[in-house]
């Protein structure tokens, strides 16, 4: 074994997000721009990593060489990135993923003009999902689960928080936590895991029923599990809606996560304005997402408070939703996160396709679309010290680009397969295109 674990030299551009490795999250203007290394006269950048997996040196090759005069057999693995593109890997700060079967059916539904309270309240939507998984086995779901996980892996994602939620009791939202636990020990993504037992009302239960429900058994539970080393769960996540949660439950389900010592990270203003935003922020909220509906209020008090707004163009684009105002949070200081919302609603697990469609609905600059699927999504969990930019210290997570300048990543509207080259978790190589591509 060599002295170090990768070295990738001759880049064309390699893309920090910020050179600063002590920068966690960029708010408002701030993301108007990325930081860039850029090859000169010849002299390609380079990244190189140690044997821990952290970058070790990132900059020009000239100076790598003059700094690190290492021999071949000192390094691991070289690859030459000559006229490519490096940029960190991307994190997905927002997905359902366990679950078995799918919804094709509504997705007829939706675009003869259902809602998506139309198609829930028919029992379809969430409902129809928390039937099947909640008789599938544990190792049934992992099965569909972990080839998910691969498949995000394959789009570049090399973060992602995943959900529980499609149990809506103790023993299936504990079932599925279980799963994603097996995952972070088996599955090369970093994943921040979130309990969402609040997804839903149950069918025969009520709002009040089923906060209860959630405080007094299902949390409990799970915290007894993480107090035994059997489960570590990251964030706490309710739905706050009209027809769900409302405002008073939802806090009160937050505050129970929070008090237990879990992050909190959930849905807010996606279908109405509760005023779900201002609630969050009042609590220390780490992230709210969707925000389709927020309001002025709501914005400046996220603005405030420093909590993360993740926003899901995906889930508005397929549910013909109004898009959340992305300029006017980063216009008043917010910092701003994406997500692929990935679930059997919202069938997209491509970060650069998210990226794509924040650039045309959302209207986000493409450095404001790297930043928050890239720094910003890490800080919407929790991540952004290790994970989210390319700097000394942090952890090698990064995509090649087959592509002389990196906005080609989200100009090629879905040819992500094509022009990812090499997929990077920690110096590791996880994926390539030549493993499905030839």
């Amino acid at each position: 074994m060599g002295v170090y674990k990768l070295l990738v030299k001759g880049a064309k551009q390699i893309v920090t997000i910020r050179n600063d490795s002590g920068v966690r999250v960029l708010r408002g203007k701030e993301m108007g721009h990325v930081d860039v290394i850029e090859a000169k006269d010849g002299d390609g950048a380079c990244i190189l990593v140690n044997s821990d997996g952290r970058i070790e040196f990132i900059g020009l090759d000239s100076e790598r060489i003059s700094r690190y005069p290492t021999s071949d057999e000192e390094v691991n693995h070289v690859i030459e990135a000559d006229g490519k593109c490096i940029i960190p890997g991307l994190v997905d700060a927002h997905t359902h993923p366990v679950w078995v079967g799918d919804r094709v059916h509504e997705f007829a539904m939706k675009l003869a003009g259902a809602s998506y309270m139309e198609v829930h309240e028919a029992g379809g939507g969430i409902h129809f999902t928390v039937e099947r998984t909640r008789k599938a086995s544990q190792d049934e779901l992992y099965v569909s689960f972990s080839k998910r996980l691969y498949d995000m892996l394959s789009t570049g994602t090399t973060c992602v928080e995943c959900k529980s939620g499609y149990g809506l009791d103790t023993e299936n939202e504990i079932k599925m936590l279980k799963v994603i636990e097996t995952a972070k020990r088996e599955h090369p993504l970093t994943i921040s895991s979130t309990f969402c037992g609040a997804h839903a009302i149950p069918k025969g239960s009520t709002a009040e029923k089923a906060t209860d429900d959630v405080i007094n058994k299902q949390l409990p539970a799970i915290i007894n599990l993480m107090k035994d080393g059997k489960i570590h769960v990251d964030n706490i996540d309710v739905f706050c809606e009209k027809g769900v949660f409302d405002l008073e439950q939802s806090q009160a389900i937050l505050k129970a996560g929070k008090e237990a010592g879990l992050n909190i990270n959930f849905h807010g203003d996606e279908l109405h304005p509760l005023g779900g935003a201002e609630m969050g922020s009042e609590l220390g909220a780490l992230a709210i997402s969707h925000l389709e509906e927020i309001s002025d209020k709501g914005i400046a008090a996220m603005a405030s408070s420093g909590s993360v707004g993740v926003v899901l163009p995906t889930t508005a684009y397929i549910l013909r939703l109004k898009p959340p105002p992305v300029r006017k949070m980063i216009q008043a200081g917010m910092a701003v996160a994406l997500g692929s919302d990935f679930n059997p609603n919202a069938f997209c697990m491509a970060m650069p396709t998210v990226m794509h469609l924040a650039c045309v609905i959302l209207r986000m600059t493409m450095s404001e679309a790297l930043i928050a699927a890239t720094l910003n999504s890490a800080s919407a969990l929790g991540l952004s010290k290790g994970y989210g930019s390319l700097s000394p210290g942090k952890y090698a997570d990064m995509l090649i680009i087959d592509a002389q300048r990196w906005e080609h990543l989200i100009y090629q509207f879905g040819n992500h397969d094509k022009i990812i080259e090499y997929v990077i978790k920690e110096g590791d190589i996880v994926h390539t295109k030549y493993e499905c591509c030839g």
